[in-house]
């Protein structure tokens, strides 16, 4: 079977790339169909439904091997564009626009938010405000880190999303026990990244970028901030309850960080803690909001889907100034509470007749393997709200949250 041989010469073509883990191969191909675009996936493994010759088997390890194969396939098919739907097709996707002549981000600037110590340097040099940092080797001792960053701390890997092995130092006696922790989950010589604990609220910026111009498509509330040890992510919230001087700020930032990375196209999510008045850099990805959070967004009248934006963005036909629904919405991702196998989750009919709750999607099923933070990676589930004001909207997650009960075997 010769991958694309099916796709429509008359209508535009694009690639997703989809990481094998990825919840969100349903809502890109849906999102492909109702704006008309030929969807190849493109991911390591083939999806769980029948993509016949729409599906090209890559590897995200080797991204320039994973380009050349979508180039090739833009040999015989003209492609519009190449977008990754997760951390893992970043690179792919970059090195792929740029075979192709794409617009895309550069290589050098993608690489960037890979590597989160590559991205600290690059926003230092142009003066993004951000927590002190500095690179933790093995062998290296708690005198050299104390003297750069301080504590408390935070010491995470260079390369991991969702908040995996990222923890919290409070005392230079237990800077090695979490360092071998961490290097326990991403390797035993993993250089890590050692920053100062930045106090404050946290928030992220959804956005598009456009030949550089960041379009700013949502603000969140993160209301369950954590100051460690751990940092799960449980609550998003939109629009953010934070001042409009907080929130100009905080865009400014974000716009400026981007712009410093040298990221020109696409989605782009960046987090940010706020205190006072002053907005610091936690993380710049550039890919959109992680797991099915993208469910809680809809833009414009008909209800558009962030998925429909990224495309109609990487194939060149985006639209600006499409604005969020005028209500507010919100996601919560269900807790991991410990590691273990999933034996059910109840008090989900409940949970579904709660005012305000839209939706519930579970991705992990009984029998699953659970792994609870700093270790794991993955959700339970997500449960999404819409309401008229971000305060009702959180009170029916918070609702959500009480009522749903995670049980696990033994």
């Amino acid at each position: 079977m010769v991958v694309g041989a099916s796709l429509n010469p008359q209508m535009p073509k694009a690639v997703v790339i989809l990481p094998t883990s990825s919840y969100r191969a349903t809502d890109f191909l849906e999102a492909a169909e109702s704006l008309g675009i030929d969807l190849v996936v493109a991911s390591e493994k083939p999806p769980p439904f029948d993509m016949g010759d729409r599906y090209l088997q890559i590897d995200c390890s080797d991204p320039e091997a994973a380009a050349e194969a979508i180039a090739e396939l833009g040999e015989n098919v003209p492609i519009d564009g190449v977008v990754a739907a997760d951390d893992q097709g970043v690179m792919v996707a970059a090195h792929a626009n740029a075979i192709l002549g794409l617009k895309g981000n550069p290589p050098g600037a993608a690489a960037a938010t890979k590597d989160k110590l590559l991205m600290r340097n690059r926003l230092a040099a142009s003066e993004i405000d951000q927590p002190r940092f500095t690179a933790l080797a093995p062998g290296d001792g708690a005198e050299a880190v104390a003297a750069e960053v301080g504590f408390p701390l935070v010491l995470k890997p260079r390369d991991r999303s969702a908040s995996q092995g990222v923890i919290r130092v409070d005392r230079p006696e237990g800077l090695q026990p979490t360092a071998d922790r961490i290097r326990s989950i991403v390797g035993e010589n993993a250089t890590l990244l050692a920053e100062s604990f930045a106090p404050g609220a946290e928030i992220a910026v959804e956005g598009l970028l456009t030949d550089g111009e960041l379009e700013v498509l949502a603000v969140f509330d993160k209301p369950d901030t954590s100051s460690g040890p751990f940092f799960p992510e449980t609550l998003f919230i939109t629009p953010s309850r934070l001042s409009e001087t907080a929130l100009v700020e905080a865009e400014r930032v974000a716009a400026a960080a981007v712009d410093s990375l040298g990221l020109t196209s696409g989605p782009v999510h960046i987090e940010l803690r706020v205190e006072g008045g002053r907005a610091r850099v936690i993380e710049v990805a550039a890919r959109s909001i992680g797991g099915l959070c993208s469910r809680s967004l809809h833009f414009g009248l008909m209800g558009t889907t962030l998925e429909s934006l990224i495309l109609r963005n990487a194939i060149g036909s985006g639209r600006k100034n499409l604005r969020r629904e005028p209500v507010a919405s919100g996601v919560l991702m269900i807790p991991t509470p410990e590691t273990g196998t999933l034996a059910r989750v109840v008090g989900e009919e409940e949970t579904r007749a709660i005012g305000g709750i839209t939706g519930i999607d579970f991705t992990i099923r009984p029998g699953g393997k659970v792994v609870a933070p700093p270790e794991g990676d993955r959700y339970l589930g997500f449960v999404y709200a819409r309401a008229d004001t971000p305060d009702e909207v959180e009170a029916a997650l918070r609702k959500a949250l009480s009522n749903l009960q995670v049980q696990l075997d033994g």
